[in-house]
């Protein structure tokens, strides 16, 4: 059975390639509103040339597409994807243009390669593969596509508000995220952490002020470097009271799936050019510091003059951009609510908090029936067994989408360890990504209960 669908895969795999650039040519960067509309067209034509059943549902946002075929059977699948990428920038970091998908050395790099419209086609390639040699999908598929996840998804709670039957009672759902680690090894997620991404703002004087006015006039950038020092010590522990209160431990389950993680510390640390993890961690402890505790984290700090040469300057403004890392049972709302008590008990009520998003976070269970298909599916196609991760280190809206309803996630991606998403030559490997058409193929292989043991 998978044998005549790898015949056909590679068969069309120049295609599936050449959609795959038609894809990334097209640019969509969600954060700039740039191409999303466009890119939405794209997607529909797509889909719809395969026989799905396709509506852009209107947000607040680029629209979410939602494409849906049955099947042999009632039962029902989820995928979820975005077609929206990150800004380029820097531009002049790229070896060719991000828009402009370009093989090398059997990689094609352009924005969007690896997060996420490789993942994106490869599905496309799996689903056209399958339909051809057996004519029908083993169960239905409802695909959800949208456009807003790297600005957090803020308007994706009207598309569930509105479409909650097409969620609920999902047999599972195919996550968009996923790949090979450093040493090469498949790994599956099957949750992530919440987050919450807010902006702290301390006012001073009318304007800017000479430097000499130190001496008198309150300075809002020792204002906010105060007020961050209250939130988290150089022990890294986080000081807002009950911040820690709502933290479930994990399960014996999960805590197993972390333990047979193989987890690759030297080729990190030299990818991301470090000598040593945080603290000097190392093994256990720094799987579960990376994949179980929740984080706080500065991500940008302005106030005054930082250009060339010297201007002295006592700054009217400073401006913070922090996110938390949530894990369960930690909720974003609690969180700025815990932050608010913290800093006006502290003295900081001149600390004003601006929100800017907030997911909840969601953890697998690795026994899942589910999962354990999407485990096997690995292991056939990649030829050794997955790393299973309860949980990944970063956020995305799957408790939103499917962690609410009790619909179980497993992520499959085409990315590798040095992918470089959201960043300059952002790329996948050619292999991985026909890789992952196979991989998505054998899991609808093994869905079709009528023929299990013909893989």
């Amino acid at each position: 059975m998978c044998k005549e669908i790898y015949t056909d895969i590679e068969a069309h795999k120049t295609a599936y390639l050449v959609r795959l650039k038609r894809l990334l040519t097209q640019p969509s960067i969600s954060s700039q509103g740039v191409g999303l509309g466009e890119t939405a067209d794209l997607l529909t034509g797509m889909l719809r040339s395969l026989g799905f059943k396709v509506e852009q549902v209107p947000i607040d946002g680029p629209p979410v597409i939602v494409a849906q075929m049955e099947g042999k059977r009632p039962e029902r699948l989820l995928f979820y994807n975005h077609y929206d990428v990150q800004p380029v920038d820097p531009l002049e970091e790229w070896t060719t243009p991000p828009f402009e998908p370009t093989v090398r050395e059997g990689k094609l790099y352009a924005r969007g390669a690896a997060d996420n419209k490789g993942a994106i086609a490869a599905r496309l390639g799996a689903i056209e593969s399958y339909l051809r040699v057996h004519g029908s999908l083993p169960v239905g598929l409802t695909w959800i596509i949208e456009g807003e996840e790297e600005i957090g998804s803020p308007h994706l709670h009207q598309f569930v508000e509105s479409q909650r039957e097409l969620l609920e009672g999902a047999i599972g759902c195919v996550w968009e995220a996923g790949g090979k680690n450093a040493r090469d090894r498949y790994e599956i997620a099957l949750g992530c952490k919440g987050m919450l991404y807010l902006e702290l703002r301390v006012k001073g004087a009318a304007r800017d002020l000479h430097s000499a006015m130190a001496a008198t006039v309150v300075n809002p950038a020792w204002r906010l470097l105060w007020a961050l020092n209250s939130i988290k010590g150089p022990d890294g522990a986080i000081r807002i009271p009950g911040f820690y209160d709502d933290v479930r431990p994990p399960t014996d389950a999960q805590r197993q799936a972390l333990a047979e993680w193989e987890y690759p510390e030297e080729e990190v640390r030299a990818l991301l050019g470090i000598d040593a993890f945080l603290d000097g961690l190392t093994g256990m402890a720094l799987k579960e510091r990376l994949i179980f505790a929740p984080t706080c984290n500065i991500d940008g700090f302005h106030a005054g003059y930082a250009g060339p040469g010297s201007k002295t300057v006592l700054p009217a403004r400073a401006y913070a951009k922090v996110d938390f890392r949530l894990v369960p049972d930690q909720r974003p709302e609690r969180v700025v609510e815990q932050l608010r008590e913290h800093l006006d008990r502290a003295g900081f009520d001149d600390v004003e908090i601006v929100w800017w998003n907030g997911e909840a976070p969601a953890a697998g269970d690795p026994d899942h029936p589910f999962v354990k298909v999407a485990v096997r599916t690995a292991e056939v196609v990649y030829g050794h067994r997955p790393t299973v991760l309860p949980m990944m280190a970063g956020t995305g809206p799957v408790h939103l989408l499917c962690g609410q309803f009790g619909v179980p996630i497993v992520t499959a991606g085409i990315g590798y360890a040095d992918s470089r998403g959201h960043a300059p030559n952002e790329n996948i490997r050619l292999e991985d990504f026909y890789e992952g058409v196979r991989y998505i193929a054998t899991l609808l292989a093994y869905l079709d209960r009528s023929d299990p043991e013909r893989l």
